[in-house]
């Protein structure tokens, strides 16, 4: 055995001098480093180099125990094993098996089963079967073209999955931009423009020239022959107008008062979000008041009260939207506004449609400012030119958009969840952008000149007054606090409304007492004085094309509080406005506040009318848009048609209808016709000149309740309704010529009706009153006859019980005659006789 040296190679080197043990001798380790035997010559002896270490354990260490003296040493296996047994140490550590213990739950399996994969839709089941006689029979397979075969193949197409996109954040691209250049000539006559004036005095007769022409003779004729014929020309302008069309008008009065065969709505387009995982159902519809042809829908987990709590963990991992269609693509929706909750109201701006508001569905009230995606839904196919109304045309003639990625835009704000409603926002309106309101009620001048308040209504039996401006703080923040305060914002949320985010505050609130009770009613639709001032805005921003660009300068980035400016108090004010409650009620209140004389605090005034006339919860309270003072009401299942200042009752209340009402509107252009939704997806028409105690024309439209119904004017020629149903589908339809089209003396028809039934209304309350008062006449009388009865004497008395005793006897007496029991000749009485 050849001991291992310091230096490897010199220990290779000496191992023809050193003795080498056999293998019975010694016992190999892992320490041994074995050497080839082919080179030693002989079988037996096998050489092995040991380190550093074996050398010190065995003491054959080179130049110490091994010398030129003594090149060899002999070490026997026992010793060996001994030296081993005494180098390593006996306490070696025994496996001991783990001992099993309770489970302790750390959290870790709900980790587990977050991130464990699980199926989302539902499993497709499919059976094949043969019939009983083909059982073991022979099969030939063949090969065809699956081409030319109808239905022999499937085509799955690939498509953007939004969970498996990866956003590419950064991206090298070099480009060449090269002028384009074009040469063009033209040849003008170029003329200096230069001001001119005349001034010249008019040219009269002289006094002897009137003189002599007065006594003239062919100005004395022509005067006696011309004065007939003039004064026929001014008695036929007097009687009737020459200018006016007959046969237009006459058109007119045959298309509107007699005409059904052109009733019919015409479906023209319908929507449906077919990238939803969930059902969903449509809340609210509202078509864009400037873009032609696109319409934004809001979405709502088509779900119970009592399936949303259950279902409450899931809810929150799926996105509230508001969709924004157009005609140019019914597949994919151009934008897709978030929210934190499922929105069931929203409006457009009156005076910017990139500022929208809507009401959720726990309390809150969101923002969006889409300024920066104006020009995206401005270039829409059907709606691009603000200009020039684009011209609508058919499915097959549209190209499809190149862009098919739908767009999603995070909120600009949302209000404060402790300080705003407790329930779902039911309605919400933009106040007018004429004027504004305090926390007290009271009304003053807007000098800003757009809209910047807001008031809504929920199902917690509270109205709420918002203003979207920064309001001026009572005590001012200390600097600390403001750097804590300052978060930065995401790259793509503007910063319009972000001093309202989760600290926006009512401006007030109203809650409308039932009185007695310490109950109040819940309000679910609310109408103002000045929704019609809100329609002539829109007209007026879409004539004057007033929408704000992306790169011009939007009012509502440079928002100031107008409550502490002095501002001018604007007198005369109609504060009043309809609420429609969820019982059914029809409440005609106030919204100014006023102190409570007791406790000094501030209360809403009590209701000043209050009518029972709908037999369920009600959806609609609308303005007419050609008379500010109608009201139409629908609820339950019956509708209501009401005029302001009348307190006796509705004008027209009909009939309980077949099916219960849940949506309707007035129509833009007719006064007299409104369209109502039921809950078996049919539509009923009413035309108040054709009929008034029933639908003039029903259609069904859907095979499921329509949820909101709201119609649009494309054209001076063309008109649309927007249907929304239950099962989360918009129906756009066309409307025909004669429900569209007034006759030319059709708002004065109506207005005229309406007046026939105020002076019914009028008529019957005097009835009522002539009644009652009848009625307590005779119960006066009532009352006299009995006291005149009692206040007989004991001898009057006596003589009436005497003479009905004597006609008594009377007739006994002929009745036993008849029956011969008594003669005739007999006085005395039957008794007697006995």
């Amino acid at each position: 055995m050849a001991p291992k040296s310091k230096q490897r190679g010199n220990a290779r080197g000496q191992k023809s001098s050193k003795r080498v043990k056999t293998k019975e001798e010694f016992r190999v380790n892992e320490e041994v480093e074995p050497v080839n035997m082919e080179s030693m010559g002989h079988p037996e002896i096998y050489p092995l180099v040991l380190t550093t270490k074996t050398q010190e354990i065995f003491n054959c260490r080179v130049d110490e125990d091994f010398t030129d003296e003594e090149p060899y040493k002999l070490i026997k296996k026992q010793e060996e094993y001994k030296e081993f047994k005494d180098y390593f140490p006996e306490d070696i550590p025994v496996y001991k098996p783990p001992i099993s213990k309770p489970w302790v739950s750390l959290g870790s399996e709900k980790e587990v089963e977050e991130e464990s994969v699980k199926e989302s839709t539902k499993q497709i089941t499919y059976m094949i079967s043969r019939k009983r006689s083909q059982f073991g029979a022979p099969i030939k397979f063949r090969d065809q073209n699956a081409s030319s075969i109808k239905d022999a193949y499937i085509e799955c197409t690939a498509y953007p999955d939004k969970n498996f996109t990866i956003k590419e954040l950064e991206k090298d691209v070099g480009m060449q931009v090269v002028p384009q250049i074009t040469d063009t000539s033209t040849q003008t006559r170029w003329t200096y423009p230069k001001n001119a004036t005349t001034q010249y005095y008019p040219r009269e007769f002289s006094e002897e020239e009137k003189e002599i022409l007065g006594q003239s003779k062919p100005l004395t004729d022509f005067l006696n022959n011309a004065s007939i014929s003039v004064e026929i020309a001014l008695q036929q302008n007097e009687i009737m107008n020459t200018f006016v069309d007959d046969w237009k008008s006459l058109a007119e009065e045959e298309s509107s008062f007699g005409d059904k065969t052109d009733t019919h709505l015409k479906e023209y387009q319908s929507f449906t979000d077919l990238h939803s995982l969930t059902e969903k159902t449509i809340t609210c519809v509202s078509w864009h008041p400037d873009i032609y042809g696109l319409i934004a829908v809001s979405v709502a987990v088509r779900l119970s009260f009592e399936e949303r709590v259950h279902f409450s963990g899931k809810l929150l991992l799926q996105p509230s939207l508001i969709l924004f269609w157009s005609f140019s693509d019914p597949i994919h929706p151009q934008l897709m506004l978030e929210s934190p909750d499922d929105i069931f109201c929203f409006k457009f701006c009156p005076t910017n449609p990139n500022i929208i508001a809507g009401g959720c569905i726990n309390g809150q009230i969101v923002m969006w400012d889409i300024t920066a995606h104006a020009e995206r839904i401005e270039n829409i196919k059907t709606g691009g030119s603000r200009s020039k109304k684009a011209t609508l045309k058919p499915m097959f003639l549209l190209e499809p958009d190149s862009n098919k990625e739908a767009m999603y835009i995070r909120h600009s704000a949302v209000s404060s969840i402790e300080n705003g409603h407790k329930k779902v926002i039911t309605d919400i309106h933009w106040l007018s952008d004429k004027f504004e309101i305090n926390r007290m009620g009271s009304v003053f001048e807007n000098r800003s000149e757009i809209c910047c308040q807001l008031v809504t209504c929920s199902a917690d039996c509270t109205i709420c007054f918002w203003d979207i401006r920064p309001q001026k703080a009572s005590t001012p923040q200390p600097a600390e606090k403001k750097k804590e305060e300052n978060i930065e914002i995401p790259l793509d949320i503007p910063s319009t409304f972000l001093h309202l985010d989760l600290s926006w505050k009512p401006l007030s609130k109203i809650r409308l007492s039932k009185g007695e009770t310490s109950l109040d009613h819940c309000p679910v639709k609310i109408s103002l004085s000045e929704d019609h001032l809100l329609n002539k805005a829109q007209d007026k921003v879409l004539a004057q094309n007033k929408v704000v660009k992306a790169e011009e300068m939007n009012p509502y980035h440079n928002l100031e509080s107008g409550l502490a400016n002095i501002l001018k108090p604007i007198e005369d004010f109609c504060t009043k406005f309809f609420v429609g409650t969820e019982e059914g009620e029809v409440i005609y209140t106030d919204w100014k506040l006023e102190r409570d004389p007791d406790t000094g605090r501030l209360m809403a005034k009590k209701p000043v009318n209050l009518y029972t006339v709908h037999d369920g919860a009600i959806h609609t309270v609308q303005r007419s848009p050609f008379y500010k003072d109608i009201i139409l009401t629908i609820g339950g299942w019956n509708v209501a048609i009401w005029k302001e200042g009348i307190m006796t009752g509705p004008l027209l209340q009909s009939s309980c209808a077949p099916r219960k009402y849940t949506s309707g509107h007035w129509s833009l252009t007719r006064p007299g016709v409104f369209y109502v939704g039921r809950e078996d997806g049919y539509i009923d028409i009413w035309d108040l000149l054709e009929k008034t105690h029933e639908p003039a024309h029903s259609q069904n439209i859907c095979i499921t309740m329509i949820t909101y119904i709201t119609p649009w004017t494309f054209s001076a020629k063309q008109q649309f309704i927007a249907v929304a149903d239950y099962y989360g589908t918009l129906h756009i339809l066309e409307i025909p010529w004669s429900l569209s089209h007034p006759s030319g003396n059709e708002v004065s028809s109506i207005s005229h009706y309406f007046e026939r039934e105020v002076k019914h209304l009028d008529y019957v309350e005097q009835r009522k009153k002539i009644r009652e008062q009848e009625k307590k006449e005779m119960e006066l009388e009532n009352e006299k006859k009995k006291v005149r009865t009692y206040q007989k004497s004991k001898e009057q008395l006596e003589a009436e019980l005497k003479m009905d005793y004597d006609s008594y006897l009377e007739l006994e007496k002929t009745i036993l005659i008849s029956l011969g029991l008594l003669k005739p000749t007999d006085t005395k009485p039957f008794i007697d006789v006995i």
